[in-house]
């Protein structure tokens, strides 16, 4: 049977899939595929045509994309603040804002679009991320005026509101549309969109608003990044009226017609949380992992003040470290992946990359100020290898950790702890750099990614997962 696994997180892994011969999963109920199921279901499924679906790489690529786009306007402001910071005449807080409203919308929106996806299916939810998606993009066409601030707010509140519609979606595409050999794949494109924009949202900010000093040139040149987006953004949400179906005409694996030949049930997400808080190993993760992941949110956030304050008038490059930062991340994450497939060492993996994410930010820390860039952008992708690294092995570690829960509840409540401390991390390094200077800054992160590290060693490894695969090769 192929194995889902919901769930992910704006750092590039809203959710992972693999074919391990696990038990697969539909509303949260373990569901089990053998070639003589019993009852009028299993009957059903062994019936059933499995039969691939040509449209299936349209929906998973045009999800991407629109994703991407998403993640694009997250950090479309933060990789150009200084420049956004002159043109509003807010506070360089007020810019940060701008980001973390994508974090504060995930946290109380999770469940109530979990459930959604869970009623109403795939195709209510694509219409909904990329309509939301393309409506803020459009309404931030009106705030090409400095004193028009908070339209740019109400574009941005509408897309972290679209952000909780998508990233919940790749493993359920993937294991509604993909075959068991090619679930992973599947995900893996899913997921590397989101990765791709913020890498995009690095790289073409910079290049398309240079700071220059006459605000009627400055408002064009924004506007010149708005429109583009805007009418990106619309042509996708078009797309998925067309392309995007709620599932294929017959099931991609036997797995899955099983899911669909039996009867919904109701499935309380209220329940498997409370069981989820009572597992000790997986709260040190869920603690753990969203130190890690918040220090990323607040980096990327924040890396646009602390590159122009020790290098001034290097917007464009700032953008290029934040791409390093994201495209060796994204190498990392694969390169774990892989790694944790041919391994199965989970707690030791785990252990070693968010060690070495502890060390990669003491070394950024402390060569940020030596006045070369080269060197900036050689500690900064070794960073982001182990820190964006580490965001799918979190996820792998909670399945195995949590089994038999739905991989969708556990990993929502990874990105709940992410969003919060990502929060609270770039309010505090945000505050702690204009009072006390960047290094400052990049040491209280360093502290808390400490403090993760403790807590990951004093994870057990109880891999229930693997060893329900083994209980069930000996049966």
């Amino acid at each position: 049977a192929a194995s889902e696994r919901g769930g992910g997180g704006r750092a590039g892994f809203a959710g992972q899939v693999s074919a391990s011969g696990e038990p697969s999963r539909a509303g949260g109920m373990v569901q089990q595929e053998s070639a003589g199921a019993p009852g009028p279901a299993g009957a059903a499924a062994a019936t059933a045509t499995v039969r691939l679906s040509r449209r299936r790489w349209a929906v998973v690529l045009l999800f991407s994309s629109y994703s991407l786009c998403n993640a694009f306007q997250w950090i479309q402001y933060g990789s150009i603040n200084n420049v956004f910071v002159r043109f509003y005449e807010v506070s360089a807080f007020a810019i940060d804002w701008l980001s973390m409203i994508y974090m504060v919308a995930y946290i109380p929106l999770l469940f109530p679009v979990a459930w959604l996806l869970d009623k109403r299916g795939l195709r209510l939810i694509a219409l909904a991320g990329s309509a939301l998606n393309a409506l803020g993009a459009w309404v931030k066409l009106g705030s090409l005026k400095p004193y028009l601030f908070p339209i740019t707010i109400l574009g941005q509140a509408i897309c972290a509101l679209a952000q909780v519609f998508i990233l919940g979606m790749p493993s359920h595409i993937a294991s509604v549309w993909f075959s068991s050999h090619e679930v992973s794949t599947a995900c893996s494109i899913a997921v590397f969109g989101n990765q791709l924009g913020i890498a995009v949202g690095f790289l073409v900010p910079p290049v398309l608003v240079p700071n220059v000093e006459d605000v009627e040139k400055l408002a064009y040149h924004i506007s010149i990044m708005f429109f583009m987006t805007a009418g990106v953004a619309t042509a996708l949400f078009i797309l998925v009226i067309i392309v995007f179906k709620e599932k294929p005409p017959h099931p991609p694996s036997r797995a899955q017609a099983l899911v669909q030949s039996r009867p919904t049930e109701e499935y309380s997400y209220v329940q498997s949380i409370l069981r989820l808080l009572r597992n000790a190993n997986y709260l040190l993760l869920m603690i753990s992992y969203g130190l890690n992941t918040g220090c990323f949110y607040a980096l990327s956030t924040l890396l646009n003040r602390m590159v122009i304050h020790h290098y001034p008038g290097e917007e464009v490059n700032a953008g290029r470290i934040g791409l390093t930062i994201i495209l060796s991340g994204m190498v990392g994450a694969l390169i774990s992946g892989i790694w944790l497939d041919r391994t199965k060492t989970y707690k030791q993996t785990t252990l070693v990359v968010y060690t070495m994410s502890l060390v990669g930010m003491i070394v950024y820390t402390f060569t940020l100020s030596l006045g070369h860039l080269w060197v900036v952008f050689v500690t900064a992708g070794m960073l982001g290898f182990f820190m964006t690294g580490y965001l799918p092995l979190g996820f792998e570690f909670a399945a195995e950790l949590t089994y038999p829960e739905s991989e969708g509840t556990s990993s929502g409540l990874l990105n709940v702890s992410a969003q919060i401390f990502g929060i609270a991390f770039t309010i505090g390094e945000g505050q702690i750099m204009d009072h006390f200077g960047t290094k400052a800054g990049n040491l209280f992160l360093c502290s808390f990614l400490f403090l993760g590290t403790i807590m990951t060693a004093f994870i057990k490894a109880d891999l229930r997962r693997q060893q329900a695969n083994l209980d069930n090769e000996q049966t």
